[in-house]
């Protein structure tokens, strides 16, 4: 008997449900099928140099692209390391690797140069691949060829089922995978993830080409590609949540200090900064400044559950941030590099807040006849930061350079000039 998934990169593409055409293994009530166990089998973990020389062998030997995926332990670990990656291509079959037990696998990478790497929201794994020596040339981005395609639903599970009629158990997305040794419906469920990700780039290659938006797809896969790893972010700690209640400088300080030790702690210990204090509580001592360590143990978030050395640590924290001078506090909020909050552009400049409302007005139109997310079309902060401050005469080629310089690709640039021309033309007191 034919297996299903043999034929489903040729199926037509599917938008609403249901299986593929009737090879074999197609269900007889049109329901899409559940997809329980990969085809080869659960594959063994990678966990040693002489295993890994083999799958490295097999996959450079391989054809085709290479489906790859990584799970890490966010809310668990410290960081957001991999700790375990999946790796599929045709000749080659699935392989499971331990990056804790080989955590080089630049011989890898350098065996998939020039490879197309198919990937789910690329963006989230290259991160932790890049640290283990994996780094793309060419890659295939599944979840951003379903948002330029149109799919309202882009998870992979959405997209393996809207596409080609399988259903993935998505059931340990969220689960600890630092754990050793993993438990065997884990590594099916990893297995699975890259099972049919090459069949589901074919589909959507189609459609995009069918669309007329392959060559766009194709631009933003490059642009990632070559994208530089991220610069660290300044003052992570402005990040913690709940931060809009903090206003006085002091209040500032505790916070900086709390989070840096909780942050210490974490790296220490390896687990998520959240475990070890929450950042509920963080805000809650910023707001009280409290005097000592019984009125932090009143605190909620310093409960009876913290022990005498952990409220002493975060109590020496708070006080640290009281013995500052006025010079050393922190300033409220971030230095501002680019264009005001745009609620207040109608007082700060009515003509640029006009702007700004036509051409988001433009661009929402624009990005509906196209079938794609606004933000697909063109960067948000791009817009603003060129209806803050247009080229001086705002025509086709100043435009369009202005969104060059902002990053944006050839594709983006020839679609949105014409809309933003208009719109930077636009006069107005207000938004």
């Amino acid at each position: 008997m034919t297996d299903a998934r043999e034929t489903a990169a040729d199926s037509p593409l599917r938008t609403t449900g249901g299986a593929p055409p009737d090879d074999g293994g197609s269900s007889d009530t049109g329901a899409p099928i559940p997809l329980l166990e990969p085809r080869e089998g659960i594959p063994p973990v990678i966990a040693d140099a002489a295993a890994l020389a083999e799958v490295i062998g097999a996959f450079a030997a391989g054809s085709g692209p290479v489906a790859v995926d990584a799970e890490r332990a966010s809310g668990y670990r410290y960081g957001q390391r991999a700790y375990l990656v999946q790796l599929r291509r045709e000749g080659a079959g699935t392989a499971l690797i331990d990056p804790v037990a080989c955590p080089d696998l630049s011989g890898l990478g350098e065996a998939l140069s020039g490879v197309e790497w198919v990937l789910h929201a690329a963006t989230q794994d290259l991160p932790c691949l890049r640290e283990i020596g994996m780094v793309p040339s060419h890659l295939f981005d599944t979840e951003l060829a379903g948002r330029l395609a149109g799919f309202p639903r882009v998870g992979l599970g959405a997209m393996v089922e809207n596409v080609l009629g399988f259903v993935l158990e998505k059931g340990h997305s969220a689960v600890d995978w630092s754990t050793r040794p993993l438990p065997e419906p884990w590594l099916r469920y990893a297995a699975l993830d890259v099972e049919l990700l090459v069949d589901l780039r074919d589909a959507l290659e189609k459609e995009l080409d069918r669309q007329g938006k392959l060559e766009w797809a194709l631009q933003e896969f490059d642009a990632i590609a070559s994208a530089p790893p991220a610069e660290p972010r300044k003052d992570p700690w402005r990040r913690t949540s709940g931060m809009h209640r903090v206003r006085r400088r002091r209040q500032l300080a505790v916070v900086r200090e709390l989070w840096e030790t909780r942050d210490r702690v974490a790296r220490r210990r390896d687990v998520s900064p959240g475990k070890v204090l929450s950042d509920a509580a963080i805000v809650e001592a910023a707001l009280a400044v409290p005097s000592n360590v019984h009125a932090l143990a009143a605190l909620n978030g310093f409960g009876h559950r913290m022990g005498r050395r952990q409220l002493e640590q975060w109590q020496t924290a708070v006080e640290r941030a009281k013995s500052l001078s006025e010079s050393q506090l922190p300033q409220p909020g971030q230095p501002v590099t680019g264009p005001p909050p745009p609620r207040a552009w109608a007082d700060k400049d009515p003509a640029a807040a006009a702007r700004l409302s036509a051409a988001r007005a433009a661009v929402s139109a624009l990005a509906e006849r196209l079938n794609m997310p606004q933000e697909n079309l063109v960067a948000p902060d791009t817009v603003r930061r060129l209806c803050w401050e247009p080229p001086k005469d705002a025509d086709a080629d100043s435009v369009a350079a202005a969104l060059a310089g902002h990053g944006a690709r050839p594709w983006q640039i020839e679609q949105v000039t014409p809309v933003l021309v208009e719109a930077l033309s636009t006069k107005g007191t207000g938004a």
